[in-house]
């Protein structure tokens, strides 16, 4: 399993440095090189794949705006970029994309709603469309063949299923675990093939995205606190057993906790997958920064050596997310009763 996992990182590293040394190659000068960076874990309206000679192999994304006096109105992503330099700025019916890959209009006192399907956005399809898959073809394995071994994909998806069952979600919350269950499998699964795919060369930072991390974190503070109950809230806004005048320090406390738990899954994930793809990169950009065989051989064999860690990471954060999302589902629905 082991030299599976191996070969898997050697074949990412010599594929993730093929792209990205052509990228490398036709920019013209040290910034370029080194801007690439943040261009693979920036949100984009375009999906930029590789740099192959002068050819640039790029999927163009829906452009979607709503505004009060047109309505909805949608374009290509390439209808903004210029064919020479293949960069945004170009104008077009009002509008056009700014060096931060940010959508402006012309009239600077336009109002519009930027609707757009971006690369994060499309990279979000893509890991629903692998989720569903394999849940749903696991459901139907078992439909029609409830009392055989699981077989082909379903033999894949139930040891995890029985893994975030007994392992996160009976010790964590307890007797009402079945109602959770399929929420932190949904957790799982998800936060678990988007760090996968994301270490694919070519591949959106979704993941990394700050805003799709942070929207997690809110799911699950909504879940928490919906389901808290009375025991729950009376911990919260009057701790029991505490003196009156220590519940005016005690309370702000436990309510600045209620948001410090969300703020915390958000960061925990947000930081390891970038920190993982900026490190990556940033071994890849020494190659072409210095141009020398011996850096190229060292850094392409720590490439192959954190691919291998992020691996390990992408299935311990999502572990560690839906872990915590337990933990805090399993304190606010848990008896706080205390017997003497």
């Amino acid at each position: 399993m082991f030299g599976k996992i191996i070969r898997l990182s050697f074949l990412l590293s010599v594929v993730l440095l093929t792209f990205s040394g052509k990228a490398m190659a036709a920019s013209g000068d040290d910034e370029d090189k080194t801007s690439f960076i943040m261009h693979h874990i920036k949100d984009s309206h375009n999906w930029h794949f590789a740099t192959v000679g002068h050819t640039h192999i790029t999927l163009p994304l829906p452009v979607i705006i709503y505004s009060s006096d047109r309505g909805f109105e949608f374009y290509s992503s390439s209808s903004f970029v210029d064919p020479e330099t293949h960069h945004f700025g170009v104008e077009h019916e009002g509008y056009y994309i700014d060096e931060h890959d940010k959508l402006q209009a012309v009239d600077e006192g336009r109002s519009f709603i930027d609707l757009s399907i971006t690369k994060n956005v499309a990279m979000l399809f893509l890991v629903l469309g692998v989720t569903l898959y394999l849940i749903l073809s696991a459901s139907r394995h078992y439909k029609k063949h409830p009392n055989r071994a699981p077989r082909g994909i379903a033999s894949f998806v139930e040891p995890i299923v029985v893994f975030v069952r007994d392992e996160i979600a009976l010790p964590n919350i307890g007797p009402r675990y079945k109602k959770f269950t399929p929420y932190l499998l949904s957790l799982f699964f998800f936060i678990w093939i988007g760090n996968l795919l994301g270490l694919l060369p070519g591949a959106a930072n979704l993941t990394g995205n700050i805003a799709v991390t942070v929207t997690l974190a809110m799911i699950t503070f909504f879940v928490t606190n919906f389901n808290g109950n009375k025991a729950y809230w009376k911990h919260v806004v009057a701790t029991p057993g505490v003196p009156l005048p220590l519940l005016l320090i005690i309370v702000p406390v436990e309510i600045i906790g209620l948001f410090t738990k969300p703020f915390a899954l958000t960061v925990r994930l947000f930081v390891a997958i970038t920190a993982g793809h900026i490190v990556i990169l940033s071994f890849i950009g020494l190659i072409f920064v210095f141009e020398s065989y011996a850096v190229g051989i060292a850094s392409t064999l720590m490439v192959v050596f954190i691919n291998v860690i992020e691996l390990l990471v992408a299935t311990i954060q999502a572990y560690v997310f839906t872990l915590f999302s337990a933990m805090y589902i399993g304190a606010a629905v848990a008896d706080h009763g205390h017997e003497h």
